[in-house]
């Protein structure tokens, strides 16, 4: 009897939810994956912004190897050490106080702020989110319904009723959607699977005052750029270093490294009642696995080492030298490059060939060895690792200027 392939077993058993691409990987060591036949790859999409160490980290290994043989799952009827140390970790990295829930995904987190809004304004019968266009917060149904894009919402009607989308960065329509339903202002600080938009520092801290002005929540999303992916360990930081203090705050992706973890946190703002982070009482919200033993573990070692081998730092200095050499290439199938750290968007114009440009693209630097992420029509996004090293970075550049000189550029129809 044949061995089934890989992809034979994908076709027959996995169902098609994504466009998956005709390569299926075996193993990876830091920046570098390597496929079934042998042939490696430079990893510079990081499980879409989730390995921030790379992979197979031996301290990050060795933890979960140890937590695995000692205590992997209780419930959280329970307590257990690691959970209890990683909220008190992000309270302190976060610097504002406050509490924090643990779940599974950033789909999750991003639902217990929906809940928390929600729970907040009850009192006075407010319930609406505003998001932006654009947006992306996760694949549930609340997910979907707070996403500013129209794709991901066909054939999923009716939606969950409560969402506004205004314009990205536009403060003077964020206050004109504002109305007496309105309870929270819901903002990625950099847009990821929009197509890396960062939020500009005046945005921030006029949604912020806005906040203040009409009593809302204001909730950051920073599933894709929080935890050092744009060289601090909040992305609002990084925009608005002063002046701006969001009410809560979602996070997921490369909390972690890969193990599945996701997280809300919520300041100690005054309620009617309690304190904002402890509005979500006994048997208003729960989890199954999230925040045991093992995924805690993982989570408090990696934002350990983020610290010990000082990666926020290696992400702001990695991230000036790649924009800037991206800038100075001044490639024809370039339009616009766009970023934060190591969170940056290459928009480009026109390629030449079927399909669109940002998989037209991908497609090529993956043959060439290496792997980004096609975000939209015409923006592909690196997302490496955040202890890339210089010269992998160089690497990078060169494979990319490489590809970018090879395809054409589609002819314009006269």
């Amino acid at each position: 009897m044949t061995t089934p392939s890989t992809a034979d077993l994908y076709r027959d058993y996995v169902m098609p939810t994504y466009g998956r691409f005709d390569l299926a990987l075996a193993r990876g060591e830091g920046t570098r994956v390597w496929d079934e036949a042998g042939k490696a790859y430079l990893d510079f999409g990081a499980g879409i912004a989730v390995c921030s160490l790379g992979h197979a980290h031996p301290k990050l290994a060795k933890v979960l190897a140890n937590q695995a043989s000692t205590l992997i799952h209780t419930s959280n009827l329970y307590l257990t050490r690691p959970q209890g140390e990683l909220a008190k970790l992000i309270a302190e990295l976060v610097g504002l106080g406050g509490k924090t829930f643990f779940c599974n995904s950033g789909a999750e987190a991003n639902e217990g702020l929906y809940k928390l809004a929600r729970k907040f304004g009850a009192p006075t019968g407010r319930h609406q989110i505003i998001t932006f266009t654009n947006s992306f917060h996760g694949r549930t149904l609340g997910g979907i319904s707070a996403t500013g894009q129209e794709k991901v919402k066909m054939d999923f009607a009716p939606l969950v009723e409560g969402f506004v989308h205004v314009p990205f960065n536009d403060l003077a329509a964020t206050e004109a959607a504002i109305t007496s339903k309105t309870v929270a202002i819901l903002l990625e600080p950099v847009q990821g699977e929009g197509g890396i938009n960062p939020a500009t520092p005046e945005f921030l801290k006029g949604v912020r005052e806005l906040c203040d002005k009409h009593d809302l929540l204001l909730m950051f999303d920073e599933v894709q750029c929080g935890f050092g992916r744009t060289g601090d360990w909040c992305a609002w930081k990084t925009i608005a270093p002063s002046g701006v203090e969001p009410d809560a705050v979602s996070w997921a992706k490369g909390i972690a490294s890969g193990v599945p973890l996701g997280a809300f946190w919520a300041g100690s703002r005054p309620t009617a009642s309690v304190p904002l982070c402890d509005l979500l009482g006994p048997g208003t919200h729960g989890t199954t696995y999230g925040g045991n033993p093992l995924v805690a573990a993982a989570g408090l070692t990696v934002l350990s080492i983020i610290q010990e081998e000082g990666l926020l730092e290696n992400a702001r200095e990695l991230g000036t030298h790649l924009m800037s050499e991206l800038v100075a290439m001044n490639l024809p199938t370039i339009r616009l490059v766009r970023g934060v750290g190591l969170m940056m968007g290459i928009e480009l114009n026109d390629l030449a060939g079927e399909g669109l440009p940002s998989m037209i693209a991908t497609k090529a630097l993956m043959a060439a060895g290496l792997l980004v992420i096609p975000s939209g029509e015409r923006t592909i996004r690196l997302l490496p690792p955040l202890n890339i090293s210089m010269s992998e970075a160089d690497e990078a550049l060169a494979i990319l200027k490489d590809i970018l000189l090879a395809v054409p550029l589609r002819e314009k129809i006269t």
